[in-house]
């Protein structure tokens, strides 16, 4: 189970060596608090830690509210915006409370490189570390070099941001790191960094990225293709029915502890409720987890209406449909509610919209945009 799912370690020997020892190990993760949100992407990181505290190790938690200021240069084709210093704290602290529904707290020690940094920002500290490494090395890593032969600006601190995160792992003494496959580089400083500070190197495990739902770019908010711890739990469950056949086996290895070959002959539909059950039940409990099965079930293979929808009080009637949908929140903006129109996604007590421009409300009616999105629209009485 340690290696199940792992895309590369570095190296198996050095691993093997300190489990042998028979001491608990220092498993780190580092993370960076740019957004609030942890999602599916984080889970398959956050997995592999709790295998290893179950496996009775430590895991130090690593929280980036000093790197974050610089922002995570990996795989970024321009520099990031800066973050303010409260939005990393706010979100700082709901990356806590959500990392402790899949790790146990007890094994768990919480860190934040400011504790550190700070303090060898007064002391001249940053200055030395900046010696052990060079430009020439920074701008061997592939994305730096793509941005430099491009012409694209890269600040000294976006080169600087693999030395800080590599002392991260001297700070806590890290005897394995955790990362996706994207931050090879980072990790592999970290090695270099305990070398300079005569620590035994820490062993690199490095997971595949999550594909999201779209099946093609990794799993981002950004994207618009991510599965959210936050989801409830008919949305998160509604959305792993959407992900790809073909990322079926990935997401049950990574995601999950089924067993591989029987999934693989299960049919793909009974396959991604199975998927959905055992993701929402991690998040929210199995009676969630069954509940929110029934609810697609009646939704979207009976096509009836949820149990519980949205009502939304019109503003006027008779109403133009570009209006309403954007006024109930069933579209963001006016511009894509014509758009869902056109493409003829929109439908009022189950039958399409069609051509219509208006609407005149003189009882409640039921509006479904796509699969998900439904309002139960009111007349104004007033």
């Amino acid at each position: 189970m340690m290696k199940r799912g792992a895309a590369e370690i570095i190296s198996e020997a050095e691993l093997q060596a300190k489990l042998k020892k028979g001491k608990p190990l220092r498993i780190k993760l580092g993370v960076d608090p740019t957004a609030p949100d942890l999602h599916l992407g984080h889970l398959v990181v956050l997995r592999k830690l709790r295998t290893f505290q179950d496996l009775g190790h430590r895991v130090e938690f690593i929280i980036g509210d000093f790197t974050a200021q610089i922002g995570d240069p990996s795989g970024q084709s321009t520099t990031r915006p800066a973050l303010k210093p409260q939005a990393i704290w706010e979100n700082a602290k709901t990356y806590q409370e959500q990392v402790f529904r899949v790790l146990d707290p007890a094994k768990t020690e919480v860190r934040h490189n400011s504790s550190w940094f700070n303090i060898m920002a007064t002391q001249g500290g940053l200055m030395e570390l900046m010696k052990l490494a060079t430009a020439a090395q920074m701008l061997q890593r592939a994305d730096f070099a793509k941005r430099y032969a491009e012409a694209t600006p890269i600040t000294l601190l976006e080169l600087f941001y693999p030395v800080l995160q590599g002392y991260d792992s001297v700070a806590v003494q890290a005897d394995v790191e955790l990362g996706g496959t994207d931050q090879k580089f980072n990790l592999l400083m970290g090695r270099q960094m305990q070398k300079e500070y005569k620590q035994e190197p820490q062993v690199v495990m490095m997971m595949p990225l999550l594909e999201g739902l779209d099946g093609t770019k990794k799993m981002s908010k950004s994207y618009g293709n991510s599965v959210a711890f936050n989801d409830p739990p008919q949305e998160m469950f509604g959305k792993l029915m959407s992900v790809p056949d073909a990322l079926m086996p990935k997401y049950f290895e990574l995601l999950t502890g089924a067993d591989l070959p029987s999934v693989e002959k299960m049919h793909p539909r009974d396959a991604k409720v199975l998927l959905g059950k055992t993701i929402v039940s991690q998040f929210h409990g199995e009676d969630a987890a069954a509940a929110a099965a029934r609810e697609f079930d009646r939704v979207f293979s009976r096509r009836e209406a949820p149990e519980t929808v949205p009502e939304h009080k019109t503003s006027k009637s008779p109403i133009p449909l570009i209006d309403l949908l954007a006024e109930a929140g069933l579209a963001p903006s006016k511009k894509e509610a014509r758009r869902l129109l056109e493409q003829g996604a929109v439908e009022i007590d189950g039958k399409r919209a069609g051509g219509k421009d208006s609407i005149e409300v003189r009882k409640p009616v039921v509006i479904q945009v796509g699969k998900r999105r439904f309002a139960r629209i009111l007349p104004n009485e007033s």
